[in-house]
């Protein structure tokens, strides 16, 4: 499905309800297949989601993930810490292309039996579930956090807990300090002291516990564009978002207040509103602890007419697709003066965007979603656009309800 959005001026004020955070969900999805006396709400309605519950209930021996790397890492990790049980983990084309070693290797330290089905370090892989009674493991923590909090997420339900050493520097840590929090929130002792991180084995359930999942910041990262390329006074309100988040990609109300937007928390809510104070006109920011919203700065950055050098972004090399060429391209479609490296993308100060060009989403939802606002600029047209609901279904139509113009093409 291919859209096509009409440059349009959007409503002055708007209200949005986000579901709940895929990064949240799929961490206490897995921890619920551990302890059965947890109760989610407020889950996410995303693919991924919905891929990872399936996936837990699997009573066949071959799971595939598709395109959802989140569920392919902590799916390994859960798999691999169940006895007698043997799976098949799989996924698209793009995620034989992802690697997985790492992980891998660490949990054959803890005595776990994986072993790869086609290339050396990649998914497919066969998982022969056992118990793990080894505890201590070292693992470099460079590259994705996914791994590391795999590994958390079924600590607890290792015999002897779990002595976690992290070599190198630390990626995404906010998303190991969310996987921490939801792991004392059920009542598992951790500990976070230098490189070590400690957790104490809880081989009983919890009692009976209802768990709230906040709304998703990174969807919350397509308002905060809109905003920023919105007319003075527009705003929307988002439920349901906490003050004191758990996610990382939280501080975008930090961020885009270099790009006139405010945020006011009230009552579960925020309201993002367009101020008329001047906007920084070269934004320079380390996303090394919250990656997964560069894309929607770089467009926004791009939008606004304004300098943009983004680092810590090595990860994304590995997701979906390769996002940092997959922006450069798409970018430069629309008259951008862009750079990247492998961990960094600098964007040049413009003065026009070229309409009516198609953008390209490598089966990637964040590039559907990044490019989207740019309709507020120009016209643009996005191809495959139905890739977001891997993580926001209900985008395209939450746009429609702000005002944008939408048609298939």
């Amino acid at each position: 499905m291919n859209l096509q959005l009409k440059s349009k001026v959007l409503n002055l004020k708007s209200e949005i309800k986000i579901t709940g955070s895929k990064s949240e969900t799929n961490r206490l999805l897995l921890l619920k297949a551990l302890y059965p006396n947890i109760v989610i709400e407020n889950t996410s309605n995303s693919d991924d989601s919905e891929v990872m519950n399936a996936a837990l209930t699997n009573i066949t021996n071959t799971v595939d993930v598709h395109h959802a790397g989140t569920a392919m890492r902590f799916l390994t990790a859960y798999f691999a810490s169940q006895e007698n049980k043997t799976v098949t983990l799989t996924g698209s084309s793009r995620m034989k292309e992802r690697p997985i070693k790492i992980l891998v290797e660490a949990l054959n330290q803890l005595g776990a039996k994986i072993e790869y089905l086609e290339n050396d370090g990649f998914p497919p892989i066969k998982i022969k579930g056992k118990k793990l009674t080894l505890s201590k493991v070292s693992l470099q923590a460079n590259v994705s956090s996914q791994y590391i909090s795999a590994l958390l997420l079924i600590a607890p339900s290792l015999q002897n807990g779990l002595e976690l050493e992290l070599i190198g520097e630390i990626t995404s840590i906010s998303y190991i300090n969310m996987t921490l929090n939801l792991l004392q929130e059920i009542g598992v002792e951790t500990s976070f002291i230098g490189n070590i991180i400690v957790v104490k084995p809880k081989t009983q359930n919890p009692k009976p516990k209802t768990i709230i999942v906040e709304s998703d910041w990174s969807s919350a990262s397509y308002y905060y564009s809109i905003i920023a390329l919105s007319k003075e006074g527009t705003q929307i309100e988002l439920s349901s978002f906490k003050e004191n988040s758990l996610q990382g990609d939280a501080i975008l109300a930090t961020i885009y207040q270099q790009m006139g937007v405010e945020t006011h928390f009230e009552k579960g809510k925020i309201t993002l509103i367009k101020n008329s104070k001047p906007i920084n006109q070269n934004i320079k920011i380390d996303l090394n602890n919250a990656p997964d919203i560069a894309q929607t700065i770089a467009v926004t950055a791009f939008g606004l007419g304004i300098g943009c050098q983004l680092t810590g972004l090595h990860t994304l090399k590995i997701k979906e697709t390769d996002r940092l060429e997959a922006l450069k391209k798409e970018l430069s479609k629309l008259g951008a003066a862009i750079s990247v490296t492998n961990e960094s993308l600098r964007i040049e100060p413009s003065k026009s965007i070229n309409s009516n060009q198609n953008i390209a989403t490598y089966n990637d939802h964040r590039m559907a979603m990044a490019f989207a606002p740019l309709a507020l600029k120009t016209n643009i047209n996005i191809e495959n656009a139905e890739v977001v609901s891997k993580s926001y279904p209900d985008f395209w139509n939450d746009l429609i309800k702000l005002g944008f113009e939408i048609s298939e093409i």
